[in-house]
């Protein structure tokens, strides 16, 4: 009796590799689709508000003399008839600032807390966390009282100041725990070679964080931009609204303008979905990996 027959007559109840691989597939298979169909649920969940306001936004108005199906009379209204470009044009200007001076600001910060010892620092981050946990709504009675006497009230810069002041806790917190997943050796190893310390941090620590850097910007984009309760306070006049606050317009007290509250909303979806898309390629960056090669 050859070798293969023994050990076939030793194991008659064994199944073939064969089998087995394919039973092991469809396993995998069908453990893939328990989690897969979970999530497509939930995506669709999410996506109803969104598909509910582009379908509003093209459907024609109760008084509209169209007899289309879909429109773009609505869009047509809002660009023509209402300062939508000028809210756009304001909300660009005060998100823009808030991202900019956000990021500049809270990278040196959260490098700070990331690196630094002793009690100084300590006592930084315990400021931080405190004026974290405080709603913006606490601060905004106060703010306009002394905005009031600067004459930064229904103002573009005054309003960008209040956004600043509230993401730049949370946007230092953010890049702080960036920062902690890089190695301090490439720092030690560039200060080695001769760099200050400004110059590892610009071009070692900062080179490596994009996606942080990216994570933070784009979380004070999204306050900044659909900000509704602050800009309503601070803002008075309809030249200066930003797009939140210019949407209250198409509300009446016994007539609600859907058609153009839609399409203004979609307007308003538009940059941060355009935005994201473009910058999602950078957060694949493998920076860190790359620095530590040849270790």
């Amino acid at each position: 009796m050859t070798a293969l027959g023994v050990r076939g007559a030793a194991h008659p109840g064994r199944p073939a590799p064969a089998a087995l691989r394919r039973r092991r597939g469809r396993e995998e298979a069908s453990g893939q689709w328990r989690w897969t169909l979970p999530v497509i649920a939930i995506a669709a969940v999410v996506l109803v508000p969104i598909v509910v306001t582009i379908v509003l936004s093209i459907v024609p108005q109760s008084q509209s003399t169209t007899h289309a199906a879909v429109t773009l009379e609505n869009f047509v209204h809002v660009f023509t008839q209402t300062r939508v470009l000028e809210w756009v044009r304001n909300s660009l200007v005060v998100t823009l600032a808030t991202v900019v001076v956000s990021v500049a600001v809270a990278a040196p910060a959260g490098y700070v807390l990331s690196r630094g010892r002793g009690k100084a620092v300590s006592g930084y981050s315990l400021l931080l966390f405190v004026a974290q946990s405080l709603p913006i709504i606490v601060s905004v009675v106060p703010l306009f009282i002394l905005f009031a006497r600067f004459d930064l009230v229904d103002n573009l810069f005054g309003l960008a100041i209040v956004y600043i002041s509230s993401t730049m806790s949370v946007a230092t917190w953010m890049m702080a725990a960036y920062f902690d997943s890089i190695p301090i050796a490439l720092e030690e190893a560039a200060w080695i070679d001769g760099s200050s310390l400004f110059g590892g941090f610009v071009r070692i620590v900062l080179r490596n964080s994009l996606p942080g850097v990216l994570s933070t910007a784009i979380f004070s984009f999204l306050l900044a931009w659909n900000d509704y309760l602050v800009a309503i306070v601070f803002l008075r006049s309809d030249a200066n609204y930003t797009l939140p606050v210019g949407l209250q317009s198409f509300f009446a007290e016994n007539n609600s303008q859907w058609g153009y509250v839609m399409a203004e909303s979609v307007v308003m979806m538009l940059p941060p979905i355009v935005i994201f898309a473009f910058l999602n390629r950078y957060f694949s960056v493998g920076g860190i990996g790359g620095s530590l090669a040849g270790r």
